[in-house]
């Protein structure tokens, strides 16, 4: 299997904008400058995340992208699926007609394969990898290397809450 750029895209964006989700909307100009994705794309790939139900647009000054529900209940697996890309390992896509129209003798392998590559995914929520340690500091570096100043003081009053149990200092 390999992971086309839509869905490593993909995965990468809506893991920027879990990670900025309580500083507010993200602009797509902020995660291509970021995350080195071109803004073109990156609007490609927001029509099919919005269309799917995982991001939301917010309008006006101060607008971006949102996540369109928690990042507990978006798991890896369905931003991939969002962007039409599938974790199938079979060369025949899953059908069975691998050798000349018939089941190969490895299909069942490369299938239950393809299954638990999934399960894997699956598994894998954007909380869960935002919450990894390191990941919060590595994205405010990011920021403050690119410019996202705004954001990245948002993210550090967030982080500084989350150590002090939520008091403010």
């Amino acid at each position: 299997m390999r992971l086309s750029t839509k869905g490593r895209y993909s995965v990468t964006a809506m893991m920027d904008l879990a990670i900025h989700d309580k500083a507010g909307p993200v602009t797509l100009a902020d995660i291509s400058q970021c995350q080195g994705i071109s803004l073109s794309y990156l609007e490609q790939l927001f029509s099919r995340l919005r269309h799917a139900g995982l991001v939301k647009g917010v309008r006006g000054p101060g607008g971006g992208y949102r996540l369109a529900k928690p990042a507990e209940d978006i798991s890896i697996a369905q931003i991939i699926s969002a962007v039409d890309e599938n974790v199938d390992v079979t060369r025949c896509g899953g059908e069975g007609n691998c050798q000349d129209g018939a089941r190969c003798l490895t299909h069942k392998l490369w299938s239950d394969l393809s299954e638990r590559l999934y399960e894997f995914l699956d598994g894998i929520t954007l909380a869960k990898f935002v919450d990894r340690p390191g990941i919060p500091e590595l994205s405010m570096q990011r920021d403050k290397m690119i410019g996202r100043f705004l954001l990245a003081r948002k993210q550090a009053e967030v982080i500084n809450q989350g150590r002090s149990g939520g008091i403010a200092k």
